[in-house]
């Protein structure tokens, strides 16, 4: 399986690399909130001597109403994020949903995302892929809430046609099953790592209950927070390389998923557990 490497951090994810942690906010709310968030998890994942890559979305461009908070936008979000990473000193995660948006994204983030929904769209992950290639960044494609895992070969394929370079990762965020429900296939994590990507699990949306937010009235998704650590836990033990968390100081005041995402003081625990069966893991391994 092929190994990734962010020169400007040194930092690797893959085979024989300590597991990545992509944890911060689900969406920006202001950039005050953003640099504390950034501060409390690097320090946490220093103390745990593990890699930490911020993430926060600057427009949420899925929401279930069209009312619903989306973000600062492109323009005053990507600042907020080169802030942060010049303030904090950390590497930045951000999603992007149009092929427009590439470029300038990929300028600013060290790890571009493409959403669930949009991963089968080509020109998104075609331009995705270039400004990433060019950047020199990692590619992070969440798979399909309606995909199979071995599927994601499709979408390799495409990026593989763009550049040559290793830059991929795959995400497991869950699949649908049934209504306003997922589930995730423990087994399915090692069958997307066979496709030759690091692969990564996103706890935090796996546990979404999508448009069934009691709160309002279906307008938005809900979630089972305690969950999240289940999965996490899960998946870690399941061999995945690098683990992605959303975390909020008051996450039932939080603009976006509050449901699923759980509360920043909660971190160093849960990740604490992550590293301790991450050790178990690859020592069984060696």
């Amino acid at each position: 399986m092929a190994s990734l490497h962010l020169d400007n951090w040194n930092i690797s994810i893959g085979d024989g690399h300590k597991l990545v942690v992509m944890a911060g906010m689900n969406v920006l709310e202001d950039a005050g909130m953003a640099m504390d968030v950034a501060r409390h998890l690097k320090a946490v994942c220093a103390r745990l001597e593990i890699p930490f890559v911020f993430k926060a979305s600057f427009d949420k461009a899925n929401r279930s109403s069209i009312h619903s908070y989306r973000g600062p936008g492109m323009e005053k979000g990507l600042r907020i994020l080169a802030d942060v990473k010049q303030a904090v000193g950390v590497p930045v995660v951000t999603d992007i949903h149009t092929e427009e948006q590439a470029a300038p994204v990929a300028a600013v983030a060290d790890v571009v995302q493409i959403p669930a929904f949009l991963c089968r769209q080509t020109d998104l992950v075609v331009a995705a892929a270039k400004a990433v290639d060019a950047s020199g960044g990692w590619l992070q494609i969440k798979k399909g809430q309606f995909l199979p895992p071995w599927d994601c070969n499709n979408i390799l394929s495409k990026i593989r046609e763009v550049s040559k370079r290793p830059m991929t990762i795959l995400c497991e965020r869950g699949v649908s099953f049934g209504y306003n429900n997922l589930v995730v296939d423990m087994l399915g994590l090692g069958e997307m790592r066979k496709l030759g990507a690091p692969v990564t699990m996103d706890a935090t949306h796996a546990v979404q209950l999508p448009g069934a937010d009691p709160r309002t009235n279906a307008a938005s998704t809900g979630g089972r927070r305690a969950g999240v650590p289940v999965l996490a836990r899960a998946a870690v033990a399941a061999g995945v390389d690098g683990i992605f968390l959303e975390f909020h100081p008051d996450p039932d005041k939080a603009l976006c998923d509050g449901p699923s995402c759980l509360a920043l003081d909660a971190a160093e625990t849960l990740l604490s557990d992550l590293v301790a069966i991450d050790a178990i893991v690859k020592r069984r391994k060696s």
